[in-house]
């Protein structure tokens, strides 16, 4: 499990531009389940994401293709994390025993 943290390093005018296509590539790792949890930080100076993948190279290839990424216009950290325990409803986040 991995959580990302996007900050942006271009007007967030630069960031409105790229919306469409960041939100398409969003639809398509939710859809293939890569992605779990994503919205924007308050104040408005970037994201985060709560991703699954088999690796960080694995995650790093999907994270190659968001839009932001392509144009530059944000910055990405990354943090690996095994989850251990969860809230009621959220157990599917646990990995498989």
């Amino acid at each position: 499990m991995f959580v990302i943290t996007l900050t942006y390093v271009v007007p967030v005018e630069d960031i409105d531009a790229l919306m469409p296509g960041h939100l398409e590539w969003l639809d398509r790792y939710y859809a293939d389940g890569t992605l779990l949890a994503s919205g924007r930080r308050v104040p408005r100076t970037g994201g985060v994401i709560l991703a699954r993948a088999d690796d960080r190279a694995a995650l790093d290839a999907v994270l190659a293709e968001d839009p932001f990424h392509k144009a530059g216009a944000a910055g990405y950290d990354v943090v690996e994390f095994a989850p251990s325990r969860t809230a009621p409803g959220l157990e599917g986040l646990l990995p498989a025993t």
